[in-house]
């Protein structure tokens, strides 16, 4: 069905799209530069020796690796209020200012390096998030109302700009924080947040009254979260299922139970301070409030879930069991900001002579140089056809690309001025990133064909293929000694790893909102997508748990043990998955 409210986008595109959507493309992308520029170098720089030339903090991996996994859980769970602020209260634009104003405020509190303004800068990052995140896909859903056949392309593209902004954020954060000083990689993030605030703030003429602030009308949060405005029409037949005095009591002690854990445990590694101090059958606090918040959010599964008409209580078990799924590929995938920068650090051979430090020079040039360059295309072309309309937004947006490619030019520049070249910590990271952008396509034309697998099978594969990666580095790591601090496996190894990662994530993480909207009917829909974002947030938050022992593990049982972990368990849970298949189809009811 045609919306004449929304033709008026599609009457000047850019690519065939509306040029509003560039412009959220190249928001999303500054967004994403500083959230993942950052993060690459966090752990680093907090973990590093203090004596170094660029000296770090001297943290032990767990402290290190405790707060980032509390900031990313966090990073999680903030969208759900700032979607309902947005949607009900200031509008989606002004959320995506505040945001993105925050988290430069963040970004910049953090270039300090002092430990009050870092802690001050992670606040703010996370405050930020909440507000910016989950509105620029529901300016997105809003512009193409009526058009959807012309959606999931838009989201493609918005997606590229996701992973360009990731792809340039860790490469030139990473490099600056590596190569100069920490605090400049820090800073930079910031910059680019702010140059993309402006850009943003300046081109609101193009979208005319998408986003702005609400007319006292309500709106269901999920369509703002999801970007999936007309879930809300759907109707739902049976009874609703009404919150008990039983289930706030639960979701009260969940809450708490889960605060204590949060809390305490980045408190307790970093500055030896509990906020319960005692000990239950061999468990901290810390321990026994985690478990206890899982235990307490099980339990509210199970008497909640089962108040529901049939269909509808099948289809959210199914929707339950891949959240389960979701949350130990995650806790597996995302040692990538934790300990898997250690591992390159301590144990990769990164040292590049002659031939070798070449032909990664010319590589590192491509791969450079080739997403620049398209991306600047799309700038171009942006800029004819709303330089009349946005010209200080476009002003800001074409300088933000001329010190960008000023730090791109640099950074070759040095790179091919020395003989030898020591790869940085953080350029391995810019591969998942890369592979997504060259594998995203066909893995987009595979599940268009009548190839496309079941979603358990979907899930299967993501945590087996993902397994594979850690195997490869079990393999690389069979003779490093125990205790040893340091050794110079192969780079190769590491690339692999990335390949398979990035493979896994390619067939699982898009089908979690996909499939959330397909079986749960939309007035339960807001509970059930605060389900699926807490087990992204617990898998994020494990990850660095269970990652920050990634010392103790190797001193006592071996670095290849440490990843035979996350091969194991995941292997172990994609064959669970393969054969909960005729349970699982029988459960959704038709759904694919």
């Amino acid at each position: 069905m045609e919306n004449k409210a929304t033709d008026q986008f599609f009457k000047n595109t850019v690519l065939g799209h509306p040029s509003g959507l560039f412009v959220l493309f190249f928001t999303e992308m500054w967004e994403r530069f500083s959230y993942y520029g950052m993060r690459a170098i966090l752990v680093l720089f907090l973990t590093g020796a203090v004596t170094d030339e660029r000296p770090g903090w001297g943290w032990d991996i767990t402290a290190a690796t405790s707060l980032l996994g509390t900031y990313v859980m966090f990073v999680y769970l903030t969208p759900i209020v700032g979607g309902w602020l947005a949607d009900n209260k200031i509008g989606y634009r002004m959320a995506v200012v505040i945001g993105a104003l925050l988290m430069t405020l963040g970004h910049a509190a953090m270039a300090v390096e002092t430990p009050t303004f870092l802690y001050i800068g992670i606040t703010l990052l996370v405050l930020g998030n909440g507000f910016f995140k989950p509105n620029m896909t529901s300016i997105i859903s809003k512009m193409y109302e009526g058009k959807g056949e012309k959606k999931d392309a838009a989201y493609n593209i918005f997606y590229m700009g996701v992973n360009a902004g990731a792809f340039i954020g860790i490469l030139l954060c990473g490099w600056l924080g590596e190569n100069v000083k920490w605090s400049y990689g820090f800073g930079l993030a910031g910059v680019f947040m702010l140059l993309g605030m402006l850009q943003f703030y300046f081109a609101q003429p193009l979208f005319g009254d998408i986003g702005a602030k609400p007319k006292n009308e309500k709106k269901d949060l999920i369509d703002t979260l999801t970007g999936n405005a007309e879930s809300g029409k759907e109707k739902v037949t049976g009874k609703l299922n009404k919150f008990l005095t039983i289930d706030y009591v639960l979701i009260s002690v969940f809450i708490v139970s889960a605060l204590i854990f949060i809390f305490n445990d980045p408190l307790s590694k970093i500055g030896n301070i509990q906020v319960l101090n005692f000990t239950i059958a061999g468990m901290t606090d810390s321990l026994f409030f985690a478990l206890l918040a899982a235990v307490i959010f099980i339990v509210i599964l199970a008497i909640r879930i089962p108040r529901y008409e049939r269909i509808v209580r099948d289809r959210m078990i199914a929707f339950t069991i891949f959240c389960v799924f979701t949350i130990f590929f995650w806790a597996s995938f995302e040692q990538a900001a934790g300990s898997l920068p250690i591992y390159t650090r301590d144990f990769t051979d990164r040292v590049l002579e002659g031939n070798a430090a070449l032909t990664f020079k010319i590589i590192d040039l491509i791969v450079t140089v080739v997403p620049m360059g398209i991306i600047t295309y799309v700038l171009i072309d942006l800029f004819k056809k709303t330089f009349s309309k946005i010209g200080l937004s476009n002003i800001i947006l074409g300088f933000s690309f001329l010190l960008i490619w000023a730090l791109v030019i640099y950074k070759l520049y040095v790179n091919f001025s020395a003989e030898a070249k020591e790869v940085e910590i953080t350029w391995f990271a810019i591969l998942n990133s890369l592979f997504i952008i060259i594998f995203a396509p066909l893995f987009t034309k595979l599940w268009e064909s009548k190839y496309n697998p079941p979603a358990s099978v979907k899930y299967g594969l993501g945590l087996v293929i993902m397994a594979i990666g850690f195997g490869l580095l079990a393999f690389a790591a069979r003779n490093v000694p125990l205790g040893a601090e340091t050794a110079k496996l192969s780079m190769i190894w590491l690339v692999l790893a990335y390949l398979f990662h990035t493979l896994g994530e390619l067939c699982l993480s898009p089908m979690g909102l996909s499939y959330l909207s397909k079986l749960v009917p939309a007035r339960m829909v807001a509970f059930m997508f605060g389900v699926y974002y807490l087990a992204i947030a617990i898998g994020n938050k494990m990850a660095h748990y269970v990652g920050g022992d990634i010392e103790k593990i190797t001193r006592e049982d071996g670095l290849s043990y440490f990843f035979l972990i996350f091969t194991i368990v995941p292997i172990v849970l994609g064959l669970i998955s393969f054969a909960l298949h005729p349970l699982l189809k029988k459960l959704m009811h038709g759904v694919r």
